[in-house]
């Protein structure tokens, strides 16, 4: 079990970071929507983290020829999706576990989907659930809520289904079901979650209207799509740890190369604005993603703040912009969050531990948390093997120091985390 040590910083910074680890939701749909082709896809800047790297495996055992230099890939799709002799491993990766139910539902053969520890104790039902209704044949652990997985993919049945869960990786995976139905099949949620998927697809050919009503309909198509030619823009998300830096050490300035400024994407910027940073947007093209450069300036203490809508755009950020929180002036609170719950760890829980540990008071609710802002203090935070929990806490390190455990996690997601981090802080690796 790795761990490191995170020295303050002892002097305010001013970073250009053009190596922002690659968009880890979009490089998984890259390595999964050049399936659905009959031409090769090219991908410049691949996420090269472990749980990418590993969807990108699957496709090749599901018959893809991949081509690799450095991070630019090139994937050639079999003229027929074949049945592996193997089981599928996702690693740490929920989105690639269930989106790969989706995407395999409808592909005639049997799959395994497995993963590492983590990944083979978080809830399932959401996707397996749906997937069943629409004809879909998944069995597992727990009928069906933990992996391994099995599926027996098939003919699927138009479907209209509202989904009871905002989260970009149920509409994704019943998206790419009805891909493979039989008919145009609807989808709607309540509040819209982020949508590679449907901005991906629609730029390789799927006809996916969203109707005044909220319905998304999905049209399946009549023949194999058109290939991805894309650049991967930088992971707001991974950027989004160094803009906290920016905001919470004075006189220090972070801009962030080349990062979707996909609405869906940029709402905890928006969150961090609104406490009190400086962040300005400067857009520079739009084809798949809106992609731009993020500049993050420290502009004074920052200020409380409650969150509790369109959390499913910031779900991911929630725990390092708790670290802004905890040093905000006043009480944040965060509401209508209970789907943290079902991430990598229980990450409200095991973000306010990390908290009180540092010397921060907090009050927990099953859906959310209070923080009341104070003075971080150093401490020994458990990961519990979640890479946003152990970067968030590497972050409130750079002002008080910090001592993270079991840190391995943080390769499946940023590999340069800690090159970048070094710019700001002294940083001592363990083992």
């Amino acid at each position: 079990m790795k761990h490191f040590t995170v020295s303050p910083a002892t002097k305010p910074f001013a970073l250009h970071c053009d190596s922002i680890a690659a968009d880890k939701s979009i490089s998984h749909r890259c390595a999964m929507f050049s399936l659905l082709s009959d031409q090769p896809s090219e991908i410049k800047n691949f996420l090269q983290g472990e749980d990418t790297l590993n969807s990108l495996n699957i496709a090749a055992q599901l018959g893809a020829t991949i081509k690799r230099e450095g991070a630019d890939v090139t994937i050639l799709p079999p003229k027929t999706l074949s049945e592996p002799d193997d089981v599928l491993d996702c690693g740490n990766a929920g989105t690639g576990m269930r989106l790969f139910c989706g995407l395999l539902s409808g592909i005639e053969g049997s799959f395994v989907l497995t993963g590492d520890k983590y990944l083979r104790g978080r809830p399932m039902s959401r996707v397996t659930v749906p997937l069943r209704e629409v004809g879909a044949h998944i069995d597992g652990r727990e009928c069906g809520n933990l992996a391994p997985l099995c599926i027996r993919g098939g003919t699927l049945k138009a479907f209209r289904y509202a989904s009871p869960i905002d989260s970009a990786q149920v509409k994704s995976a019943l998206i790419l079901a009805a891909l493979k139905a039989d008919e145009p099949s609807y989808y709607k949620e309540n509040l819209l979650s982020r949508d590679h998927t449907e901005r991906m697809l629609r730029g390789m050919g799927v006809d996916i209207q969203t109707e005044e009503n909220g319905w998304i309909k999905i049209t399946p198509p009549s023949r194999a799509l058109k290939p991805l030619h894309i650049t991967v823009p930088a992971d707001p998300s991974s950027g989004f740890f160094f803009a906290v830096a920016a905001a919470i050490i004075p006189d220090a300035e972070v801009t962030l190369s080349s990062v979707s400024l996909n609405p869906t994407r940029i709402e905890a910027y928006k969150a961090l604005e609104s406490m009190g940073a400086d962040i300005t947007y400067s857009l520079r093209e739009d084809i798949y993603e809106p992609i731009g450069d993020i500049t993050v300036r420290y502009r004074g203490k920052l200020k409380a703040i409650a969150v509790d809508s369109h959390i499913a755009w910031l779900i991911d950020e929630l725990p390092a912009l708790a670290i802004a929180m905890a040093v905000a002036k006043g009480t944040s609170s965060v509401s209508n969050a209970k789907e943290l719950r079902v991430k990598e760890s229980d990450r409200i829980s095991a973000t306010l531990e990390g908290l009180n540990r540092a010397g921060i008071v907090t009050n927990e609710r099953e859906d959310g948390y209070d923080i009341i802002g104070g003075t971080l203090e150093k401490a020994t935070i458990n990961s519990y093997g979640d890479h946003r929990i152990a970067m968030s806490f590497a972050i409130a390190g750079t002002l008080c120091g910090m001592v993270i455990e079991d840190t391995a996690c943080i390769e499946t997601s940023f590999p340069n985390f800690y090159d970048i981090l070094q710019e700001i802080s002294e940083v001592n690796n363990g083992d």
